[in-house]
């Protein structure tokens, strides 16, 4: 379970990027952020890995408070929550295998537990006869393929994705929504911020809708 309650973050030069915002999202959730750019969506699921703090209010996670959580408790956090970037974030210099295997090496698993769980990360995410390929033998679907793998491998509970098909052509955009989809149906909490109209009108989930750091929406099987 994710709660907001009151939350604001300023930036420096009195930049507002979200003013007393207050939401909840339930397990297994599957919610749209959606907004124009600078409405605040990207400062939502940074503020969820505690890459920011908030200037105000609080933030659950279950029975965390995230903006409380002590440093030394950050690796867990980020375990039970993964952020899936536009850009990818992939290590060139290792595999398509290897770069899965990333946050398993830190979460310290054993050899053979890692490599039965990334035999199955890469049937979810339809990359197992690629798991030797490296990031420049890719396709960009499929590199936002493998950074969708790494950050589910973990087990993580929650699945955030800022614009994952941003750069993308729209049939390879669904076939990542696809992907991303079937995860949320495994029981992971999925928060996806998103400029797509046809993706968000078409699945038709809840959207919480972003102006000037401010909910103007929030509705369950709903349109942008």
């Amino acid at each position: 379970m994710i709660l907001f309650e009151g939350v604001s973050k300023k930036y420096p030069i009195d930049n507002v990027a979200l003013e007393n915002i207050s939401f909840k999202i339930g397990n297994g959730e599957f919610v749209f952020l959606t907004g124009n750019s600078g409405a605040g969506k990207t400062t939502i699921l940074r503020l969820l890995i505690k890459d920011i703090l908030p200037t105000g209010g609080s933030i659950f996670l279950d029975d965390w408070e995230i903006n409380r959580l002590p440093s030394r408790q950050l690796p867990y956090l980020r375990r039970k929550v993964s952020l899936v970037f536009q850009d990818f974030k992939l290590l060139t210099d290792r595999t398509v295998a290897e770069n899965i295997a990333v946050t398993l090496e830190i979460a310290g698993k054993s050899d053979k537990e890692a490599w039965e769980k990334i035999l199955n990360v890469l049937k979810i995410v339809k990359l197992e006869n690629k798991g030797n390929y490296f990031p420049g033998q890719l396709s960009l679907g499929e590199q936002q393929r493998v950074a969708i793998g790494r950050a589910i491998v973990g087990d993580a509970k929650i699945l955030l994705a800022d614009e994952p098909t941003g750069n993308l052509d729209p049939k390879t955009s669904w076939e990542i929504l696809k992907i991303i989809s079937d995860i949320n149906k495994m029981g992971t909490t999925v928060v996806m911020a998103t400029h797509n109209v046809d993706i968000v009108n078409s699945l038709k989930k809840r959207v919480i809708m972003l102006k000037d750091g401010k909910i103007v929406k929030d509705e369950k099987k709903s349109r942008y």
